[in-house]
């Protein structure tokens, strides 16, 4: 009998959901999404977990075993207690996610009688990496994130590192001179500096196509992104004595040499040699990581 989970994926501006079985594949006819935003209250969360739980069960197949809910959530988190505080949704500080998730989720099967587990979704995105991803065989490993924001998880030995309170892995949140990496590189970050440089583009869409284009300023706003996300990630590698980081995010297919920019940025700034010989890589689960990740939550 084949086990699926139901993952459930948070972010700033959407939630995804979608059963996942235990080989880590996601059932397409499964996924869907409802919007999310930073004006989103707990009655639109709670609506948008039971629609989107619903849309996804209804597809369980008849002869599987249903396992649980893995929920990957933009944090920080509370993993404790099942909370939530995302930095980007105010009205959500202190949502209790997972007994919302349960709540929905028992209304559609009739029972409770299954796992609920919470994680930050860069620590999901980061133990799918190392389960069936780019991470898969290292004994240390980082994904991370560049997109409208920067984030990331660590995983060593095939265990998710939380830290004292489940929130490990906050890399856009690292400080680097007065601003945070976020702030710094993120793709609106990246916007927000090539406009300040007398660019007129207003995405980061428009900066990958002036960029290809030959217009200077949109290629260095690329240049100065994968520098910074180089010497946030040299700074993590000395800490953590990683051997592969996973990049994904919007932001990191903004040209086909990100990673590579982003790769010899941690070998041109990292002190150490262990360091300068992290492997640096483009994820290949792409952006169903964080549910896969969320899945293995409950299935691994």
């Amino acid at each position: 009998m084949a086990r699926y989970a139901l993952a459930l994926d948070l972010g700033g501006t959407k939630l995804d959901a979608a059963l996942v079985a235990e080989d880590g594949s996601v059932l397409a006819a499964s996924r869907n999404r409802r919007p999310t935003g930073r004006a989103a209250t707990p009655a639109d969360l709670e609506s948008a977990i039971a629609e989107t739980a619903a849309h996804a069960l209804a597809r369980l197949p008849e002869d599987a075993e249903f396992v649980g809910v893995g929920i990957g959530s933009a944090g920080p988190v509370d993993v404790a207690t099942g909370a939530i505080h995302p930095v980007n949704m105010p009205q959500l500080h202190g949502f209790g996610l997972a007994d919302a998730a349960r709540r929905a989720v028992a209304g559609v099967l009739g029972h409770d009688d299954f796992a609920t587990r919470l994680r930050h979704d860069g620590g999901c995105l980061a133990l799918a990496e190392s389960w069936i991803g780019a991470a898969a065989g290292s004994r240390a490993s980082l994904s991370i994130v560049v997109s409208t924001g920067v984030g990331g998880g660590i995983v060593v030995d095939g265990a998710p590192i939380g830290g004292a309170s489940g929130n490990a892995g906050h890399l856009g949140q690292m400080v680097i001179g007065e601003l945070t990496l976020e702030e710094l590189a993120s793709g609106p970050s990246s916007v927000r500096w090539a406009q300040g440089e007398g660019w007129s583009g207003e995405t980061g869409e428009d900066i990958a196509r002036d960029a290809a284009a030959g217009d200077r300023i949109a290629r260095a706003a690329i240049e100065r992104s994968a520098a910074l996300v180089g010497l946030g990630l040299a700074n993590a590698s000395t800490l953590l004595d990683l051997d592969v980081i996973a990049i994904s995010g919007g932001f990191s297919r903004v040209s086909d040499d990100y990673v590579d920019l982003v790769a010899a940025a941690v070998r041109r700034t990292a002190v150490l040699p262990y360091a300068q010989a992290t492997r640096v890589v483009r994820s290949a689960l792409g952006d169903e990581g964080p549910l896969v990740g969320a899945a293995a939550l409950v299935l691994r």
